[in-house]
């Protein structure tokens, strides 16, 4: 299911957080002249580059806002671009959504110097108590989507790779964002903004969530959530990935 049906209200729950999007800008180092693939609705874009986007959806396309960076409809597999167009590439919680993410990657390789990719590692999946509390059926469907950190890894041919910790009070709504925040998951708005979930019919999560929502109520879910409680913020499985020019030296 694409974004052009579960994409409408995007905006609505999805931004930038600015701790994220500071550990991505820094991963950019020096470069000025950047494509941003599976760009959505502009978020992380830096301000201060020269940035072009590339999205295949219109409808996200669509809720971009006045100022972004302009846009071009395509997929990453296969960038309207000369080899080594850009300074860098990078690519924001987007590779799941490919039909091919390894032709993505050689893409990205092909058309920038230094590429930088914030993904997530699959091997969290039965980690995440939303997941296996919840919706367990879908810790299988997680791991099939995503490939394991190390094939991802050694597609992009990265030099680095590091933990991205969420903020409890995280900006940006995807499915791990609420960890501290259990009642998000219960908003329509909010789970209409999580692929994961948006795809599922209503029939799907009702168990789910009935369960969520008793838990909230009696404070079971806050008893055995205790620890989590006590966090500022949590290792989810988010990584960073960089490749190429300069990716060995934090801060280049």
């Amino acid at each position: 299911m694409t974004y052009d049906v579960i994409g409408r209200t995007y905006t609505h729950t999805r931004a930038t957080d600015p701790r994220i999007a500071a550990a991505i800008w820094d991963a950019l180092g020096t470069a000025r002249i950047i494509v941003n693939v599976g760009a959505g609705t502009g978020n992380y874009e830096p301000p201060d580059r020269d940035v072009t986007a590339v999205e295949p959806s219109a409808v996200m396309i669509a809720q971009r806002p006045p100022g972004a960076a302009p846009v071009v409809q395509a997929s990453a597999e296969a960038l309207p671009f000369e080899d080594g167009a850009f300074d860098a590439a990078m690519a924001v919680l987007t590779l799941h959504h490919w039909t091919d993410w390894r032709a993505g990657f050689e893409e990205l390789r092909r058309v920038a110097r230094r590429i930088v990719v914030l993904s997530w590692d699959p091997s969290f999946a039965g980690r995440l108590w939303i997941s296996a509390d919840y919706f367990p059926e879908l810790i299988d469907e997680d791991v099939a989507l995503f490939p394991s950190l190390a094939d991802q890894a050694g597609a992009l041919r990265a030099l680095r790779v590091s933990a991205v910790p969420i903020p409890h009070d995280c900006r940006d709504g995807f499915y791990g964002a609420h960890w501290r925040r259990p009642e998000a998951y219960l908003d329509p708005v909010v789970r209409a903004g999580i692929s994961t979930l948006a795809k599922r019919s209503p029939a799907e999560l009702e168990g789910g969530l009935a369960r969520l929502a008793d838990d909230i109520r009696t404070g079971a879910w806050a008893e055995r959530h205790a620890d989590l409680l006590e966090l500022d913020e949590l290792d989810l499985g988010y990584r960073l990935l960089v490749s190429g020019e300069g990716a060995a030296a934090p801060g280049a």
